[in-house]
């Protein structure tokens, strides 16, 4: 039987497939809870995924920049991964073993440890924690504060560290008495309105007064714990002095330093790991999203003299995931034989530049920074005035490394966060076949996670649909005098980016599978 046309035009099977898709985002919203986070922007049911491409199952076609919020090192179903666990189920191995040896567990191990930063390798023990980034995290807490016999946590502004009690703790958003909150250096919203190397001196000394002072109101802490570069807080990178010096305060005091690498570990920000950037080797190492190759998996691995648990003092019923433990060696091995994390660094040095250039054109982007294949697009109020006691700009000011300046901010303060503007961005590059992230203090930073696997035309077609998305805001924005109204003239159809407003800019279709 012939196809016949649907009154939209779609065919019959394309407004079933459409039918679909949308049945299936109702029944969500009618069943699931009011926590859930990305389906709200991203309404997107997807079917079908390789590398950096989704496709819903409206049979539209996505460039995906979430990667599963950092978990896809090697994108959507590489090879490599989908051999490893063929492998395993092929075997007839066991796949729930609770923390018994098997093969497969030896094997993510002994290439774990080989990757390790120098120092921490020949000295270390692992241990296995529930699924998730934020179970490693409450056991790097239990760990540090049996070893010390101490409990008090040293925590950042800004920080993420997960979603259970013990993690939230030490996140930004929260407040507790057991844990003490310091200053984390940022240049473009400096705490201390300086910014650069002087701010990330100051960090340091209120770091260094918190400890020393005995009336901070501080006790001696079991731990550290910072993130190499915030990742939920902004996309802010460490400075690496400043990284150094917390390894030297730490280490004067014997507090025990933890580095959250749950987003940041396995190449993502142009070293393997990202504090070997600084240099620096921590005590404990947090450890999750892609050391799994896209199943659950998490561990903590640290120096052997911390190792003061007893048999039982920490357990989890998923613990030995094989097929995580399989996919994980799989993609930890790939990346490191493929040089996948020298690639995320000329590769993101790359894009920092156009995204350089795409803030001195438009006025909503703030600031541009990032590491590697980890980068943040912050985005401010166009026509607002500075923001108060933020660090003023000169001419000559030249970005740290890892970030770039909007050309119109050089020589006034920081404008305030858009989070309003930011999320009409996310939108609008949803609109172009593109998945971003937002993030940040005020959920006013468009983030960029693409997998290690990107190609350079991909790239360039990612930073093509941003580019139009922010286009799209700026003018919508400028023509309904500081509102966004979504532009009728931009029709995106899964396959191209018709533009009928006369600007020229053509979307970018290339889709590689």
């Amino acid at each position: 039987m012939a196809v016949t046309e649907s009154v939209r035009g779609e065919t019959s099977e394309s407004a079933g497939a459409r039918a679909a898709h949308e049945g299936i985002l109702r029944r969500q919203s009618a069943r699931e809870s009011a926590a859930r986070t990305y389906a709200r922007a991203l309404p997107i049911v997807p079917v079908r995924a390789r590398g950096l491409t989704i496709e819903g199952a409206d049979g539209r076609r996505y460039l995906d920049c979430l990667s599963g919020a950092g978990t896809l090192a090697l994108g959507h179903n590489h090879p490599v991964v989908l051999e490893a666990i063929r492998k395993v189920l092929d075997s007839g191995a066991p796949l729930h073993v609770l923390d018994l040896a098997t093969p497969v567990k030896d094997a993510f191990i002994t290439e774990l440890f080989h990757t390790l930063p120098p120092g921490l390798a020949d000295h270390a023990r692992v241990q296995f924690c529930g699924p998730a980034g934020t179970d490693a995290v409450e056991a790097a807490f239990k760990l540090v504060r049996a070893a010390t016999g101490r409990n008090g946590i040293l925590a950042f502004s800004g920080a993420y560290h997960g979603m259970t009690a013990g993690a939230l703790e030490a996140s930004g958003g929260a407040f507790d008495v057991r844990v003490a909150r310091l200053p984390y250096p940022q240049d473009y919203r400096c705490p201390f309105g300086v910014g650069g190397e002087r701010g990330a001196e100051l960090a340091a000394r209120w770091t260094e007064s918190v400890l020393e002072d005995p009336k901070s109101g501080v006790p001696h802490p079991a731990g550290m714990i910072l993130e190499p570069v915030q990742g939920e807080g902004g996309v802010i990178p460490a400075p690496d002095g400043w990284l150094r010096r917390m390894r030297q305060i730490t280490a004067d005091r014997s507090i025990p330093l933890i580095a959250d690498e749950v987003q940041t570990g396995v190449g993502r920000t142009g070293a393997f790991w990202a504090v070997e950037h600084s240099g620096v080797t921590p005590d404990v190492m947090v450890l999750s999203k892609a050391i799994g190759g896209s199943l659950p998996l998490a561990v903590i691995v640290y120096r052997d003299e911390l190792d003061a648990w007893q048999p039982g003092a920490h357990a989890g019923t998923f613990r030995g995931n094989q097929l995580a433990m399989a996919a994980g060696t799989a993609t930890l091995a790939y990346v490191r034989q493929n040089q996948l994390a020298e690639r995320a660094a000329e590769l993101g040095s790359r894009m920092l530049r156009r995204l350089q250039a795409l803030a001195g054109e438009f006025r909503c982007i703030g600031d541009v920074r990032g590491r590697g294949l980890m980068i943040g697009v912050e985005v401010v109020e166009p026509e607002a005035e500075s923001t108060p006691g933020a660090r003023p700009r000169t001419a000559g000011l030249a970005a740290p490394a890892g970030r770039a300046v909007a050309a119109q901010d050089q020589d006034r303060h920081p404008r305030p966060a858009a989070p309003e503007l930011a999320a009409a961005i996310q939108r609008e590059c949803l609109r172009r076949g593109l998945i971003v992230e937002l993030g940040g203090r005020h959920s006013s930073v468009v983030r960029l996670l693409p997998p290690l696997t990107i190609s350079d035309e991909q790239a360039n077609a990612v930073l093509d649909r941003l580019a139009d998305a922010v286009d799209a805001v700026s003018r919508d924005y400028a023509a309904h005098d500081g509102s966004y109204q979504p532009h009728q003239g931009h029709q995106y159809r899964g396959d191209r980016t018709d533009r009928t407003d006369g600007t020229g800019r053509a979307g970018r279709a290339d889709w590689a599978m």
